[in-house]
């Protein structure tokens, strides 16, 4: 499945995500409460605009979001499982085919059963011009959280910001 990363990084909850599989993502890093994650658009992932679909952006985010929020110990909390209660998705600009989207998820609050994600999803081009770290948009990023953690190189960011995520979740038995 989709486990395996450059980095090394894997997570037991993809084991049988057949969809993260089929969408190609690649896990960059997974942390207690952090996950950096990202794929390539390809054509069967446009709607008839020739834009990403908003579906397929919003997949990607909810991957990173439960990547976040379980653990990727196997041996941590094995009697239960963390599950969105509820997500919001802001799209602020569209994403096209061969672009590589990253997302990256982070804890904002924890209380209980209960925890608050926000995952960024970027873009950029495969292989922006030379100095060009926004996807050929330069000058268009606004600025991130996530800082080099993100899957760029420690003076880049990860692309242009096209989506905010916010992702509420909840602690439940395992059936």
């Amino acid at each position: 499945m989709a486990e395996a990363t450059l980095s090394g990084a894997t997570h037991p909850i993809l084991e049988n995500d057949y969809a993260s599989e089929w969408m190609g993502i690649e896990v960059l890093k997974v942390d207690d409460g952090h996950a950096t994650i990202r794929m390539t658009l390809r054509q069967e992932m446009l709607n008839g605009f020739g834009m990403a679909h908003g579906g397929m952006i919003f997949a990607f985010g909810d991957t990173a979001f439960a990547l976040a929020c379980n653990p990727a110990d196997p041996q941590s909390g094995t009697d239960t499982i963390t599950v969105a209660s509820g997500v919001d998705i802001n799209f602020l600009k569209p994403a096209f085919t061969g672009q590589v989207i990253t997302a990256v998820a982070n804890r904002r609050a924890h209380a209980g059963r209960s925890g608050l994600y926000d995952v960024q999803i970027f873009a950029a081009d495969p292989h922006p011009a030379a100095g060009d770290y926004t996807g050929g948009h330069a000058g268009s990023h606004t600025g991130s959280p996530a800082g080099p953690s993100a899957g760029a190189g420690p003076d880049e960011t990860p692309g242009e910001l096209i989506a905010e995520f916010r992702g509420r979740c909840r602690t439940i038995s395992k059936k």
